[in-house]
């Protein structure tokens, strides 16, 4: 590792594990100081913990404002302010059309797209406060691209965050904050084994075969990882990617083209 984000105070949600606990690591390791946002704050807490003293534990819903109030303020005070900002935190769910329920929908949407814009709107305006700029990452996802028959209510929030990174990182580079978006693919980890419980319940499939054929069908010739994330996120959370602003990158082992 290098020193691309060295002095840079980072808050990632929901960091306790997977991609957001990937990113913190690698952010320590360029140098960073990261806050480990989480809703589960024991979690969160152990993961600090095990990456070492440049992270440390911030409890965070991102569906109460008051928590995001908190967990930014908490953030300045611990480390003087926020120069990056990580917007991880996400649920999945899928359903066919018929079935969608109500409570599902509102789930989806106050983490998926509420959580990501209002706790950007808390960082941003401690940003433009402290005058220094800073970056924003949301996390995007390919199924924000296009539509798919089970998972319409999850691949539309993912396509509403891909539109407010454009519309935020239009209106929010004028302060020196640069805000843009990974898209991931199909990433293996602990929440697939959920996944694919549903798509087995749903397309009448035996444990494990969606994964398997998932996997078979990413050009690269394999589901991704955590860490296949990890350079996209650091690159945009440095200084080479100064001049980028309002894009969705897409990091996905070449399943969509854009």
């Amino acid at each position: 590792m290098s020193d691309r984000l060295k002095g840079k105070s980072a808050l990632i949600t929901g960091a306790a594990r997977g991609i957001g606990r990937a990113f913190a690591e690698a952010y320590v390791g360029e140098g960073a100081v990261v806050a480990i946002g989480d809703i589960n704050l024991e979690a969160a807490e152990k993961t600090a913990a095990e990456i070492g003293p440049s992270a440390y534990a911030v409890k965070l819903d991102v569906t109460d404002q008051a928590s995001i109030d908190a967990a930014v303020k908490a953030v300045e005070a611990k480390a003087g302010g926020i120069d990056i900002l990580v917007n991880n935190a996400a649920l999945f769910d899928l359903a066919p059309i018929v079935e969608i329920s109500r409570s599902s929908f509102d789930k989806l949407f106050a983490v998926n797209v509420a959580g990501t814009l209002f706790t950007l709107q808390a960082v941003a305006r401690a940003m433009i406060a402290r005058g220094r700029g800073g970056k924003i990452v949301n996390m995007a996802s390919q199924a924000g691209r296009r539509g798919e028959a089970l998972v319409a209510v999850y691949c539309a929030t993912k396509a509403a965050v891909i539109s407010l990174t454009q519309s935020a990182g239009l209106d929010l580079i004028k302060h020196g904050i640069n805000v843009n978006a990974i898209a991931p693919g199909v990433v293996d980890g602990e929440h697939w084994d959920h996944v694919d419980a549903l798509f087995a319940k749903y397309e009448d499939r035996p444990k494990g075969e969606k994964k398997r054929l998932v996997g078979e069908g990413v050009p690269f010739g394999r589901m991704g990882t955590a860490q296949d994330l990890v350079g996209m996120a650091i690159f945009l959370a440095g200084p080479e990617s100064q001049y980028i602003v309002a894009q969705t990158y897409n990091v996905d082992g070449g399943n969509w083209m854009s």
